[in-house]
């Protein structure tokens, strides 16, 4: 594991810079579909700069050498990310009150679901490739 520590997510930073992209230029399309940009836009900056916390925590916990701090880091990052998510949904509904975009908070748990599941496929890519080592 000397290569960067962050050059296993370019495939999610471009994701990110992508959707962004997407959420930004598509705004009149998403409109349409009564989508709130502003969340989508902000819902996916949370998610992203949560997943890469995540990410750091089971990378450092991959370069462990002991177990049971790889399982306290993927717990921590569990947790971390789960409060910090429940937290900015509970924020922009009590801001909002009553005119809760659906479709944004969908859009943004699907997003949270993409996010997983590439930092996890990337950590079990760097867990198999460290136990190859």
């Amino acid at each position: 594991m000397k290569q960067n520590t962050f050059r296993p997510l370019l495939p999610v930073i471009m994701l990110f810079i992508v959707l962004n992209g997407f959420f930004l230029s598509g705004k009149t399309l998403l409109e349409k579909w009564s989508v709130d940009v502003p969340v989508l836009v902000f819902g996916n900056i949370i998610i992203f700069l949560v997943m890469f916390f995540s990410f750091w925590l089971g990378r450092q916990g991959l370069q462990s050498g002991n177990v049971q701090a790889f399982i306290r880091s993927i717990y921590s990052s569990f947790i971390v990310k789960f409060f910090v998510i429940v937290i900015a949904a509970f924020v922009y509904i009590m801001i909002t009150k009553k005119n809760v975009n659906k479709p944004a908070l969908i859009t943004c748990m699907c997003l949270y679901i993409v996010y997983t599941f590439f930092e996890v496929s990337i950590l079990m890519k760097l867990a198999r490739q460290k136990k190859n080592e």
